[in-house]
């Protein structure tokens, strides 16, 4: 399965590196500038539960997208999701699901409005994270939950296959 996750701050770097580490064949979507940074230095994760460094994180800028993906993970900022919808949508097939992981319901109807509910996961994570001033993700305390699932009785594709993916890789819940 191919996941392409949207962002790599403290959320979305943090969840796809942790992907990346199980063995999953993850890429992140990111703008010029964190692009960069992450060419230099790599994504690093400092977390009690284990510290990690991907030297050459696979990168992608959206003018670069390569085809569709299976699973879109998505952690922008709510202020920017339109740009985000814009700029991943040509990752998104009929096969795909989107699994937002943003605060609030308004994302919701975003995104069933641009790619139609069957493809739009509900999900919420449990995490603490930041960046610090190196662009390190620093994950406070232990808690790594995601809980996710379906919104409709048809999805593109079922739960349990995007939870094959997320097992032995994530704490989650469904």
């Amino acid at each position: 399965m191919r996941i392409l996750v949207i962002g790599a701050g403290s959320i979305g770097g943090y969840f796809g590196g942790r992907l990346h580490q199980a063995g999953r064949d993850v890429t992140f979507l990111v703008r010029e500038a964190r692009a960069n940074a992450l060419r230099q230095s790599g994504l690093k994760i400092r977390s009690a539960t284990g510290d990690l460094h991907i030297e050459h994180p696979k990168l992608m800028l959206a003018s670069e997208i390569d085809g569709q993906y299976d699973l879109v993970i998505l952690s922008c900022k709510a202020y920017d999701l339109e740009g985000a919808i814009s700029s991943f949508s040509p990752a998104v097939g009929p096969g795909t699901v989107i699994l937002p992981l943003l605060n609030g319901m308004r994302h919701l109807d975003l995104l069933d409005a641009a790619f139609g509910r069957e493809r739009v996961f509900g999900g919420a994570c449990m995490i603490s994270t930041t960046l610090d001033r190196d662009g390190t993700i620093v994950h406070m305390g232990e808690m790594q939950n995601l809980v996710f699932g379906p919104r409709t009785d048809r999805p593109a594709v079922s739960g349990s296959a995007v939870l094959a993916q997320l097992s032995n890789a994530l704490s989650f819940c469904t």
